[in-house]
């Protein structure tokens, strides 16, 4: 095992600086061939990916409000039910439909290339880490996928409409029509989307910072109350300014918080029994 690990080391060292330069254009090359394909897809499917994905947010037959409106009927509770989204969408430039056709596919492409991307960063760092570093991190691809992917399920079924129905309902007068530009509709759908699946990163984070010893689950248990404010304050930042997104998307990230300390505490006794093992 340690002449393997030698090699290994020998063979990195022996790469030059252009070696390593050449190996991560190949990377990036690979990685923007991947969200090229994806998003030509994208834009080539736009009945779908915009007609039925990103606009369906906005309209009522959507999954999310069909839902809410069954839990309304079998819990006798009428204010549950969303059956009216009082706005309308406009394009106010000329550009303004092209141009988010195109950044609507992009968006697409990234989201569902993410597993490939990171797979790709993968490649070009492992060879860095010493073999217990890469047998510790085993998997990291899956479950950071997974993790990306659930964040943005969460974000575009269950903060995205939320939202959207709290801001289309919003008047400061009923003479106030609300009538919003395709251009705020996708940025508002695009920013929910992504900054969930980005904030569901958390235990991975605390996962690598506890396994390289930066943090300890006994930190993480004294700044607790520090992190929480910290997260109702990037809840407050990415969601809109009503109570119920916020909570929405603090509750889980507190969850991944808490999921984090167990982690951390894990591989502090693995780390524990390794080196007890060491020692005798």
């Amino acid at each position: 095992m340690a002449l393997d690990q030698y090699r290994e080391e020998e063979e990195e060292e022996g790469m030059s600086f252009l070696d390593h330069l050449e190996q991560l254009r190949w990377h990036l090359l690979r990685s923007v061939a991947a969200v090229l394909i994806f998003t030509v897809a994208a834009f080539l499917a736009k009945s779908i990916v915009f007609g039925k994905v990103i606009l369906g947010p906005s309209r009522v037959d959507f999954i999310t409000y069909q839902m809410l409106c069954r839990i309304a009927e079998a819990l006798s509770t009428p204010v549950l039910c969303i059956d009216t989204l009082p706005f309308t969408i406009q394009s106010r430039q000329m550009t303004g439909q092209f141009s988010m056709h195109l950044t609507s596919s992009v968006v697409v492409g990234l989201i569902v290339s993410f597993p490939y991307l990171f797979w790709e960063v993968w490649k070009f760092i492992s060879p860095g880490l010493y073999s217990k570093e890469r047998q510790a991190a085993r998997g990291a691809v899956f479950f950071v996928s997974l993790l990306f992917f659930t964040g943005a399920a969460f974000g575009y079924f269950i903060l995205a409409p939320l939202s959207i129905n709290f801001l289309s309902n919003y008047q400061l007068d009923p003479s106030i029509l609300n009538e919003f530009d395709i251009t705020s509709y996708v940025t508002t759908l695009t920013m929910l989307v992504l900054a969930s699946a980005i904030m569901f990163q958390l235990p991975v984070v605390i996962y690598f910072l506890s396994m390289s010893g930066l943090v300890t689950a006994a930190m993480l248990r004294a700044y607790r109350r520090h992190a929480i404010v910290t997260i109702l304050i990037l809840a407050a930042v990415i969601t809109p300014p009503d109570v119920i997104s916020q909570i929405l998307i603090a509750m889980p990230i507190l969850v991944l918080y808490e999921a984090g300390i167990q982690i951390a505490k894990k591989l502090e006794k693995k780390r524990a029994k390794q080196e007890l093992e060491e020692n005798y």
